[in-house]
């Protein structure tokens, strides 16, 4: 989701607001490493870390899973809305799940950042800190990447991940009978933003932070379910970044069949955790929930025979092309193929977020 402008500032942009923090103008190139390096985690399988040409992970797949996302200051974060930790943090985590939805486990992420040079040092020790946060307790190495000038601050971030043996599970494997279902909390993240859009919170710290602002600003993907639920039998997987109807749209889009969700279940899991902001704000908590993106859950397809593992639980099925309700005419997801019903009727949009639009 793109964040809206500060109200003081077009541009929003983290500064030597007091003139005198050290900035990345003041150390240079090599002062921005040395108080970026010592934070980084190294991961379990790092043969070789920061410091050469290139790193050197151990993989014990002959196959890697490669995926990349960018953070744009002023799109997908502000300043004031949150820390560095919080920005360093959100990108590992969104990396991390595109992983654990192909069904591997994460290794190692390469991270490249452009910065201002008025951007104090504080902040960029303060990235690599949240990197590590998410990265370490997984044994996930941040094992290099690169540094340039820029107008406004960007976090890019491409992970690596290891199949470990196993097949990869992509987005079009769904089959008609398949249950869908969902690993992770939906709503959280895009309750948080509409909390701190609205001036209702602000992005506070440690343990008196909201907790969906702390979900909007550090998304807790369960990285861990992605392998388990390759094991167990899913046919097909997607990270929900972008809102469940839209992210289930683009597995039956992939698969050419429709998938139904089911809006007692998809609902009951979030609906209480998300009624006092939604009263709050006078907004439609199944909003949050059905297009609301950035919580990072897993969403997947598994046989209807299949045990589903333990952090997922099922809101819906898959339906053959030919199986909806003839007198709803399902709508077409994003231009081609498939369709997304909530309880038999046609989601009324898409919504979710776009890039572009």
């Amino acid at each position: 989701m793109t964040v809206p402008p500060s109200s003081s500032d077009q541009q929003p942009r983290v500064d030597d607001r007091d003139g005198t923090t050290p900035t990345v103008r003041d150390v240079g190139e090599d002062g921005v490493l040395a108080v970026l390096l010592p934070e980084l985690p190294a991961g379990d399988g790092t043969i070789v870390g920061p410091g050469d040409d290139c790193a050197v992970v151990a993989s014990t797949d002959s196959r890697l899973v490669v995926s990349a996302d960018m953070l744009v200051e002023g799109h997908h974060f502000r300043t004031d809305w949150g820390t560095g930790v919080d920005v360093g943090w959100r990108a590992a985590a969104q990396n991390l799940a595109d992983v654990a939805a192909m069904g591997a486990a994460p290794l190692a992420l390469v991270v490249s950042l452009g910065l201002p040079g008025a951007t104090p040092l504080t902040w960029v020790r303060d990235l690599a800190r949240g990197l590590a946060l998410a990265c370490r307790p997984i044994g996930v190495g941040v094992v290099g990447g690169d540094l340039t000038a820029s107008e406004r601050l960007v976090v890019s971030v491409a992970v690596h991940g290891d199949l470990q043996g196993r097949d990869p599970v992509l987005r079009r494997g769904a089959r008609p009978g398949d249950v869908l279902a969902h690993a992770g909390v939906l709503g959280r993240a895009a309750a948080g933003y509409a909390l701190l859009d609205a001036g209702a919170r602000d992005a506070g710290e440690g343990p008196g932070r909201d907790p969906l602002v702390a979900a909007f600003l550090r998304p807790d993907p369960p990285v861990a379910l992605g392998p388990l639920a390759q094991e167990a039998g899913a046919t097909a997987m997607i990270d929900v970044s972008d809102g469940l109807v839209r992210d289930a749209g683009r597995i039956a889009r992939a698969s050419g069949v429709v998938v139904d969700l089911d809006s007692r279940a998809t609902l009951a899991a979030d609906r209480d955790a998300l009624a006092g902001a939604a009263a709050e704000l006078g907004a439609d908590p199944a909003e949050w929930v059905l297009r609301g993106g950035e919580d990072h859950g897993l969403l997947a397809t598994f046989p209807s025979d299949a045990a589903l593992p333990a952090g997922f639980r099922a809101i819906g099925r898959v339906l053959g092309a030919g199986e909806a309700a003839a007198e709803t005419p399902p709508p077409v997801v994003d231009g081609v193929g498939g369709a997304v019903l909530l309880d038999s009727r046609p989601v009324g949009g898409i919504g979710g977020y776009d890039h572009f639009v």
